[in-house]
């Protein structure tokens, strides 16, 4: 990515979605940006793993888990799944855990905290559909860019 939220925010405002400021950075890359993917589940992360089983070539997965802070939706197998596969970066609106080795990780990712308790297998959610939380409407095809300074989304690809 080479310019900064920031930088968006003073070119393009009226083009953009600013999210409130409740994510905590935990992979090792900062900055990231990318075609919004959605999932929609509680608890569950079933749905998590076979998203990012998928290729992400110039995605980001944005994860509605419905703030639940009581389990981790994404650990450091999952996050070595989107690695793997491409994915640009993650945006957990819940938990993750193993904080310390997805630290090391080179993804972009964005939680709510960590939790290491795992969560259930239900085959549970809804996946492609437009998600709402941190005031912001997170759309299937639509842009997302996040940096160290927060999350904004976009109807245009600004890049």
């Amino acid at each position: 990515m080479q310019h900064a939220t920031a930088d968006l925010c003073d070119k393009h405002i009226d083009k953009l979605q600013v999210a409130e400021p409740m994510f905590s950075d935990f992979g090792a890359i900062g900055r990231f940006e990318g075609e919004i993917h959605t999932l929609k589940v509680f608890e569950d992360n079933t749905l998590v793993r076979a998203a990012l089983e998928k290729d992400g070539t110039g995605k980001v997965l944005v994860v509605d888990g419905g703030g639940s802070l009581r389990c981790a939706l994404v650990g450091d197998n999952i996050a070595a799944l989107a690695i793997q596969n491409n994915w640009r970066g993650l945006v957990v609106f819940g938990c993750i855990r193993d904080s310390r080795q997805i630290g090391k990780m080179e993804i972009g990712l964005k939680a709510l905290g960590t939790n290491p308790t795992k969560s259930v297998k239900r085959n549970e959610g809804q996946e492609n559909i437009e998600v709402r939380f941190a005031g912001v409407n997170f759309k299937p095809g639509t842009y997302l860019y996040a940096d160290e300074d927060g999350i904004v989304v976009s109807d245009l690809q600004l890049l």
